[in-house]
């Protein structure tokens, strides 16, 4: 197969698809049609899979709590809760069910475990699928790491506890804010002002909620109730964030090619169990309304167009940690892609 390098891509595309048109590859739209049926039993079963690994392990810390298996296990427990963030995802989009109704209440139990206030972040997930690593207006709120790359904020965002260094920079800051009716800058441009009130009511319910594990672990003199049920994000990330940072992270700004600026990555079948097949992102971006567990048949289907798929996170880390370095001192350079011509 010959293969382009991307060093033109963007002049290329503009030229070829107009400047507000993005790559689509060639697929049978029966095909696709049959890729996009939503079904709710695969969701059922990973959902309650998931539910039951992180439950077990909430017994296993709660039974041995004063121990140094009580760390272990709680830190195990954290690192299943962190991964709720993928779960997150997928009943935003509305694809971890069938049922409408059924994806929305299980995205706000998933918002609260990730911090995430559900109402802005489906209108600011919209945006990221719309013009992914744009840097202009309308611009991409999910960038993932700053350009040029700071090092130090990014080692230490999968070090346990490191993302409190920025917790005045995270989404549990735009949530608290929001709960004072305050409009940060990514709900006033990503959000319809007619559903404000939407993400005030939300966000005052979740800190609501903070506030009331607050006061039960004062009142039972313990401070496992608040580790467990509202700290998780802080201390048990860091698996989580090396499989999510993969996505995006030093690939190409401002291109309206995904397969230029997302990577697709083949996980190990438990990494893929608690990720939901959110490693298969290049075909998730190109075709969102496909469920997630038909993400491995449209990647079979796609990969011919597509650049060879990342092994493992190893692999992609060999792409990603070079880049960052680069990145730190030239914010323009991107790791290279090679693009089926």
């Amino acid at each position: 197969m010959s293969v382009v390098r991307d060093v033109n891509i963007n002049a290329d595309l503009d030229e070829k698809l107009g400047s507000n048109v993005w790559f689509r590859p060639k697929i049978d739209k029966k095909e696709l049609k049959d890729l996009c049926v939503k079904r709710s039993w695969p969701g059922i079963y990973y959902t309650g899979m998931y539910f039951i690994a992180l439950f077990f392990f909430a017994y296993l810390t709660i039974t041995t709590w004063g121990t140094w298996w009580g760390i272990l296990c709680i830190w195990i427990y954290a690192t299943i809760y962190a991964f709720s963030g993928a779960y997150d995802h997928e009943s935003r989009h509305r694809t971890l069910f069938k049922q409408r109704w059924l994806n929305d209440v299980f995205q706000y139990i998933f918002s609260f475990m990730t911090d995430f206030e559900p109402v802005r972040w489906r209108w600011s997930h919209t945006l990221h699928h719309s013009y992914t690593l744009h840097t202009n207006e309308p611009q991409d709120f999910e960038i993932q790491v700053d350009r040029p790359s700071l090092l130090f904020k990014y080692y230490m965002f999968f070090m346990p506890f490191g993302p409190l260094l920025w917790i005045h920079q995270s989404y549990l800051k735009d949530t608290l804010l929001c709960a004072f009716g305050k409009v940060i800058p990514a709900i006033e441009q990503c959000v319809p002002k007619e559903h404000h009130w939407k993400v005030f009511l939300s966000s005052r319910i979740h800190m609501l909620i903070w506030l009331g594990v607050i006061i039960w672990s004062f009142a039972i003199n313990s401070w496992l109730p608040f580790l467990m049920i509202c700290a998780p994000m802080f201390y048990g990330q860091t698996l989580f964030y090396l499989c999510g940072l993969t996505q995006h992270a030093g690939l190409k700004f401002d291109v309206k090619d995904h397969r230029i600026n997302t990577r697709t990555v083949i996980l190990n079948p438990i990494l893929s169990w608690l990720y939901v097949k959110l490693e298969y992102h290049i075909e998730h971006h190109m075709f969102p309304m496909v469920p997630w567990y038909n993400l491995p048949k449209l990647h079979e289907k796609l990969k011919d167009q597509m650049p060879p798929p990342s092994k493992g996170l190893i692999g992609a880390y060999r792409e990603i940690l070079p880049t960052i370095h680069k990145q730190a001192y030239d914010p323009s350079y991107s790791t290279p892609r090679d693009i089926p011509a």
